[in-house]
């Protein structure tokens, strides 16, 4: 039972650290389908976890955190998109340029509103998404195997959790079954040929990119008013490059999205769990190296297991309109 309850609270563990790698890898997915690659991620997600944090300490409502996160990053990625859309600018030096500035503003901001060192001040009660308990979990917890999954693993997660894995399903219908996807498809692919189909290129992708501000402000909210009680200074940790890496791994597809977020969560998971540990013939490892696991082997997945990933052929190349 030791090792049931072990595995049981590393899947638990890992369905948590997926969730804003999950998010932000499908806000790419919204972006880079459409043409606009971004690179931002990271920087969206933080500007987004600070906006949720600052909001819901000042307010006491995780809602209001939330909705100022998504206004936040929102705003960030219609940025991206007048740099790159627009004005038709570098969307690797857009990305990178508002990374930088994310960075610099929170701690410059949160240090000049609460003065804590560019922290916000702790959450609790109504200011935090709280753990929601699904109906009979408590009743079911001492059932051998089935009562662990049901109540340990699918039961008491926050409502945001729930919401990342719901729109897994939702962004595969949105771009395979859709008229928006069907167009946000191609114009990722040939935007001449939807430009000459009376659809303008430039609000396609505007639309996707507002799309993925949403989820990356989703994804920083998470991290500050749901998986933790407040702003810390870089609290995304390379997360956003993680989920890009998840991205390209998984070949643009939401499905398989969600399994090389979960792949990297799992890794992340483990090497939190793990430290400090003595290993058989190898002794006690060191705690940097446990830290470095997941990006060392996000490294390794990427370089030698994922075959040849074909990004959208219009991708990263400004449309200008043929007159």
């Amino acid at each position: 039972m030791a090792f049931l309850d072990v595995l049981t609270q590393l899947i638990d563990a890992t369905i948590r650290v997926s969730v804003p790698l999950l998010l932000a890898c499908l806000a790419g997915l919204y972006s880079e389908r459409s043409g606009i690659f971004d690179i931002s991620l990271e920087g969206k997600m933080l500007a987004g976890a600070f906006a949720g944090a600052a909001a819901a300490a000042v307010t006491g409502s995780a809602w209001l955190g939330l909705g100022a996160a998504i206004l936040i990053s929102i705003f960030f990625s219609l940025v991206h998109g007048f740099a790159s859309i627009t004005h038709r600018g570098n969307q690797i030096v857009s990305g990178v340029a508002i990374n930088f500035i994310a960075a610099g503003a929170t701690i410059i901001l949160g240090q000049a509103w609460f003065a804590q060192g560019g922290r916000t001040p702790s959450l609790t009660g109504s200011a935090r998404f709280q753990a929601i308990e699904l109906p009979g979990a408590a009743a079911v917890k001492d059932v051998p195997i089935l009562g662990a999954i049901y109540s340990e693993i699918l039961s008491g997660h926050s409502l945001l959790v729930y919401f990342a894995f719901l729109m897994v399903p939702f962004t595969w219908w949105m771009l395979f079954r859709t008229r928006f996807g069907l167009r946000l498809r191609a114009v990722g692919e040939n935007p001449a040929a939807v430009d000459t189909a009376g659809i303008s290129v430039a609000w396609l992708r505007y639309r996707a990119v507002i799309c993925t501000g949403v989820l990356t402000g989703a994804a920083g909210a998470y991290l500050s008013v749901a998986q933790n009680a407040g702003f810390v200074k870089d609290m995304t940790a390379g997360k956003g490059f993680i989920a890009l890496a998840a991205l390209i791994f998984a070949k643009w597809k939401p499905v398989p999205a969600m399994f090389a977020c979960l792949l990297f969560g799992f890794l992340e998971a483990a090497s939190i769990r793990f430290q400090g540990m003595a290993w058989p013939m190898i002794g006690k490892v060191p705690v940097q190296l446990m830290q470095a696991l997941p990006y060392i082997l996000t490294v390794i997945l990427l370089a030698g297991f994922i075959g040849k990933a074909i990004p959208p052929r219009a991708g990263g190349v400004p449309y200008v309109k043929e007159r």
